[in-house]
Formats: structure tokens, sequence, C-alpha cells
């Protein structure tokens, strides 16, 4: 898909997206656009493990966060447009270097592309490593695609969200987003040496001053999932 009217995140903006040319929140073409792509050591201990994972940054998000430390890369945007076929290539080459995994960082608004790219499967799991502020029919084109879903859950309250990454609606999203993710790919299931090679690890941010907020996340957390099916870091 080359050409398109952007509805894939919950923004819906409707941009006239096309190869080489962006519109809408993101400002982001069709294809892909990618920052860095590079083994990467610094995740949570079951996804870098002791080879890496292979990261792919991707240009561009779908929030505004103030606080990204990313924010050449998400906000300036910041990166070369690289082909579908370009793309898997990358892949196996980080799989080629002893990536444990394929990491695709910001990957919302590439998710046609990289559906493409993920048409016949990789030697390893792949991570879908997102804000959380997400479709679940956007979700649902990637089932049997992404073994691990790697979302925030910044937010429980409205109004921190609408100040801090411009989404009041971030709670109510992203919860919807989580579940689908959870449905499509169940409890956590790891191999011999520990490694995560199936499941859902939440991340979120304990923000200065915001402690109800996390207690309502926690809250909504464990309410929602059984014990031990899903990861918090």
């Amino acid at each position: 898909m080359t050409e398109f009217l952007c509805s894939l995140c919950p923004r819906r903006c409707g941009a006239l997206r096309t190869g080489t040319e962006g519109g809408g929140f993101c400002g982001m073409p069709a294809l892909p656009v990618v920052a860095r792509a590079a083994l990467h050591f610094w995740e949570e201990p079951c996804i870098s493990g002791t080879r890496g994972s292979g990261t792919v940054f991707f240009s561009g998000c779908n929030l505004g966060c103030v606080f990204c430390q990313n924010g050449s890369i998400s906000h300036g945007r910041f990166g070369r447009p690289v082909t579908i076929p370009r793309l898997r290539e990358i892949f196996q080459e980080l799989i080629a270097q002893g990536a444990h995994n394929i990491n695709l960082v910001t990957p919302t608004h590439f998710a046609p592309a990289i559906r493409e790219a993920l048409e016949t499967p990789l030697a390893v799991p792949v991570v879908w490593n997102s804000g959380g502020y997400e479709l679940p029919e956007t979700l649902r084109t990637l089932e049997g695609k992404v073994q691990i879903y790697l979302p925030d859950l910044k937010y429980a309250d409205s109004a921190l969200a609408a100040r801090y990454s411009g989404a009041a609606d971030y709670f109510e999203t992203a919860t919807a987003a989580i579940r689908e993710m959870f449905r499509q790919v169940g409890r956590c299931v790891w191999d011999a040496d520990g490694m995560l090679q199936r499941g859902v690890i939440i991340r979120h941010l304990l923000l200065p001053g915001a402690l109800e907020n996390t207690k309502a996340v926690l809250d909504w957390i464990v309410g929602t999932f059984p014990a031990g099916s899903v990861l918090v870091s």
C-alpha cells in the first residue's frame, strides 16, 4: 500500500499518505522512514538478552509526549526512507548479527508496510514496541505476524494524557488496544534461556506528583489480567 487516506491510529486524521509524501499528525509518508537499526542491549532483560534485540526505530509518532527520550526521531522526524524489500533486508541483517528478536519501535503509522515486510515469518519473534495509543482494528491486521507486544500504559488520568501527550482519550484507547494484544498472543512464554518468545509486557512511567495515576494504571492491570499472564515494567 503506497497511497491511502490514513485511519491507522486513534486520531483518524484522514491525511493523504503516499510513498514519499506525508501529512496528518505524524507527518510521515506511507513507506517507512527509519532513524536507526541496530542491536539494542538496554530493553527488558528478557528482550535484549545477551546478544541484543534487533531494534528498528521508526520516525514520527502518533503521540506528542513532552518527555519523549527520542524527540529528534518522533517529533523532529529524523530518518531515512526505505522500501519494503529493504526493510525486510534490515530485519534479516539484524538476525544474522545474532538478534534475539526484531524490535519495531514506534511502528503504528507504518503498519501496512511492516505487515507486508513480515508476510513471510522471521526466524525470531517480532516485538511491537509502541506508546499504546493504538486501534484494535489496526492491531488485528498484524495477528500472527507479531509475537510480543510491548506497549506503554502511560495514563489513567485524561487530564494528564491531554497535557503531556495531547491525547485525552488515551486510557480508554490504550486499554482496548492492550486487551486486543493479549487476545492475540496470550500468556507469556519463555524459552530455556529465559528469553520471551510470546506475550505482553506493559510499560509504565511514574510521573512526578502523579502517584494516583500510577495506582490507577496498576489497578487496571491487576483487575484485567490473570496473575502472571503479563509482565509489567
